[in-house]
């Protein structure tokens, strides 16, 4: 299964120094039935950047947390078995948790597929939107309109090979 793993650059580095991106169990997102249900499509590649944005929303709370971190979102693509990817049947019907699965055991950075990142250009809005999340979860629409403004910038695509360039 192809699961989505939100982090920061921060994250990342610790990834890449270690080798795993933790050792479980992780909170990562994937096509899961309630995704499915509430994206109302067949397409397997819809419902796949479906769930690497969802990823890409959790990487924003992570960089709302420490704003010591630099301002890019970051997901990693990783493929593991189905069987260590479980849903939370308690939280299956909650809108904030769709997509959202529990990876058991570690979760080797060798077998990540892709590492998704903010391009520069995308900075200052993710940052502006990170410093909103808090008073947009108490439901301030001009701060949701900021959080959203992160939204419209897509994340690239790079190797895993490549992470060393990204974090240099």
């Amino acid at each position: 299964m192809r699961v989505y793993v939100p982090l920061t650059l921060s994250g990342l580095a610790a990834a890449h120094r270690s080798g795993e991106l933790g050792a479980g169990p992780l909170l990562a997102y994937a096509v899961t039935p309630a995704l499915r249900e509430w994206y109302v499509s067949d397409d397997i590649e819809e419902l796949e950047y479906a769930a690497l944005n969802r990823a890409a929303q959790a990487s924003l709370r992570l960089l709302a947390g420490h704003p010591e971190t630099p301002r890019r979102r970051v997901v990693v693509a990783v493929d593991v078995p189905d069987r260590n990817a479980a849903v939370d049947p308690d939280r299956g019907l909650d809108q904030s948790a769709l997509g959202e699965v529990r990876i058991t055991g570690p979760v080797p950075l060798s077998k990540a597929a892709a590492v998704h990142v903010d391009a520069a250009d995308a900075v200052e809005d993710v940052a502006a939107a990170a410093a909103a999340l808090g008073a947009a979860d108490l439901g301030d629409d001009d701060a949701q309109f900021t959080v959203d403004g992160a939204e419209d910038h897509d994340l690239m695509w790079f190797g895993v090979q490549e992470i060393p360039q990204l974090l240099g």
